[in-house]
């Protein structure tokens, strides 16, 4: 069965006016989503939304195969029950009892997903413990854990009762490089069989593990597609100069600047033209965060115009 999350016209906007999401509509196939946007974008306000969490104010999520009959499609907003049984979920804070083990707590979160037969409950926590390679530390009080090691143990939880659709919200912020290459082994496995949504701010993440993507940003998608079509399809209209901080608002004035980076003591900028500004530039080998920057500007500069 091949699974797909379907979001039509979703909106949701808070009490104090807030407008979180505006008119959200995306497909979400089986595999890996990337939904890259800024803090502040709506992304926690989507995902939590489709975990059953909070309702939305209009709109659709549909979650099943598109080639069966609507029979065997879930309804996320108004099926509530019958989507929790099949999710799995990983908010961007969770807390954990620190002084309880990893198995016990595991063990207790199996209970509540419904796995009430001993054996099988100690067998499934034991797997999932040695798939997130925490197996030799379980014993261990989760107050003891490392970042990393936190985010394993939430990533075991969410697999527990073998999920059809699973969410992760800014799963790699704060961990350190050896940790997040270990976190994208893992996400990339779980990914093959099952619609997995990765809500972050993190370019790189998208870029090393998503094959489809959005861009959020002010509770509006920007742009979807295929993270190395969408670098393609900017490719030869990047280019880069470094100069002096100091220049810096000039060259805002003067050119389509999309990012800075400070290097070596130098700013670095990355503009954006369909030729080459002037002799000073080289041009650029592209990467998504070129195009999320690009993104992001060019829906600025709309804004404004308007």
């Amino acid at each position: 069965m091949s699974n797909e999350l379907r979001i039509e016209g979703l909106s949701k906007t808070y009490a104090n006016g807030v407008r979180a999401l505006q008119d959200v509509t995306l497909t979400i196939p089986t595999g890996m989503f990337g939904l890259l946007g800024p803090n502040g974008a709506g992304k926690s306000t989507l995902m939590r939304t489709i975990a059953t969490l909070q309702e939305a104010d209009s709109g659709s999520i549909k979650l099943g195969d598109p080639s069966t009959s609507s029979g065997q499609v879930l309804d996320v907003l108004r099926e509530k029950d019958a989507v929790r049984r099949i999710l799995g979920y990983l908010p961007q804070e969770f807390g954990v009892y620190p002084r309880i083990s990893a198995e016990a707590m595991l063990d207790h979160f199996a209970v509540l997903k419904g796995i009430t037969k001993g054996r099988e409950r100690k067998e499934v926590v034991a797997a999932l413990l040695r798939r997130t390679n925490l197996y030799e530390a379980r014993k261990q009080s989760l107050g003891t854990y490392s970042g990393g090691m936190r985010q394993r143990f939430g990533i075991a939880q969410a697999l527990l009762g073998n999920p059809k659709l699973i969410i992760v919200d800014e799963p790699t912020a704060g961990l350190d490089p050896g940790e997040r290459v270990r976190f994208h082994n893992l996400l990339a496995e779980i990914g093959e069989n099952v619609v997995v949504i990765l809500s972050t701010h993190i370019v790189e993440d998208v870029s090393d593990l998503c094959s489809q993507m959005a861009i959020i940003s002010g509770g509006r998608v920007l742009m979807t597609g295929e993270p190395l079509q969408s670098i393609r399809d900017i490719d030869g209209r990047v280019w880069r100069r470094s100069i002096d901080k100091r220049e810096l608002d000039d060259y805002q004035k003067q050119y389509a600047v999309i990012s800075t980076k400070l290097m070596a003591g130098r700013t670095v900028i990355h503009v954006y033209s369909e030729t080459q500004p002037d002799p000073s530039f080289e041009p650029v080998t592209t990467s998504l965060e070129d195009v999320y920057f690009s993104t992001l500007r060019d829906t600025t500069s709309r804004e404004k115009a308007a």
